[in-house]
C-alpha cells in the first residue's frame, strides 16, 4: 500500500515531527522486526503517542492517480493489499481509496501509547498469495521493497512499482514500473 497507492506514513510523521531516524522504510531496512523495534524506541523516546501519528495520516492523500488505478483494476479482477501497515493507520486513506479490501498488522496500544506490534502471522503476504494459490487463484501482485519480495517470488506473476535501484538490482527477475499506468498496462497484459 504504503509507496504504491498512499504516501509513506513514517516519513510523513518523521517530516512533521522532525525525527528523521523515523524515514527508515522497508525500502531501506529488510528486517521489519529491526524496523519495527526501532520504531517503538524512537516513538518512545521522543513521547508520540498513536493520535499524534493518527493526526498527520489525516492530513494524507493517496499518492495522484491510485484510486483511478484501483476502481479500474477492481473491475477487470478481485483485489486485494497486502501491507506492513497497521488496522490503525490504514482508515483515512482507506476511506479515499473507496475502501478497497485491506490485510495488515495491529499495533498493542495502550492508553494512546503504542507498546508493541502483533504480526497477523509471519511472512503474511507470501502466506496470504500461497493460500489464495491453493484457492486455485492466479495471483498477480505488485510492491515496491523488500518486504514485498518475498510475496512477488511466491505469486504467479509479480512486479516492482517505485521500487529503489537496490531492490531492482538484487531482484532482476521482476519487471519494474514507476507508474500506476504503466503498471496496469502489465496487468492487463497478464490477463489476456
Amino acid at each position: 500500500m504504503e509507496g504504491v497507492l498512499t504516501p509513506e506514513i513514517w516519513i510523513a510523521v518523521a517530516e512533521k515531527t522532525k525525527i528523521p531516524e523515523l524515514r527508515r522504510t522497508t525500502r531501506d531496512e529488510p528486517d521489519y522486526d529491526k524496523l519495527m523495534r526501532g520504531r517503538l524506541a524512537i516513538l518512545d523516546r521522543h513521547g508520540l503517542k498513536l493520535s499524534d501519528i493518527q493526526s498527520v495520516i489525516g492530513t494524507l492523500n493517496p499518492l495522484p492517480g491510485a484510486k483511478d488505478f484501483l476502481d479500474e483494476l477492481r473491475s477487470l479482477v478481485q483485489v486485494i493489499i497486502l501491507s506492513d501497515t497497521f488496522e490503525q493507520f490504514a482508515a483515512p486513506l482507506l476511506r479515499q481509496l473507496g475502501w478497497p479490501a485491506l490485510l495488515c498488522h495491529r499495533l498493542v496500544v495502550e492508553h494512546d501509547h503504542i507498546v508493541n506490534y502483533q504480526l497477523r502471522i509471519r511472512e503474511q503476504k507470501r502466506e496470504a498469495v500461497a493460500a489464495f494459490k491453493r484457492l486455485n487463484y492466479h495471483v498477480i501482485s505488485a510492491g515496491d521493497s523488500y518486504n514485498d519480495t518475498a510475496m512477488l517470488l511466491e505469486a504467479n506473476v509479480g512486479f516492482l512499482i517505485h521500487a529503489p535501484e537496490k531492490v531492482k538490482q538484487e531482484f532482476p527477475q521482476f519487471q519494474a514500473v514507476e507508474s500506476l499506468a504503466d503498471l496496469l498496462k502489465l496487468i492487463k497484459a497478464e490477463l489476456k
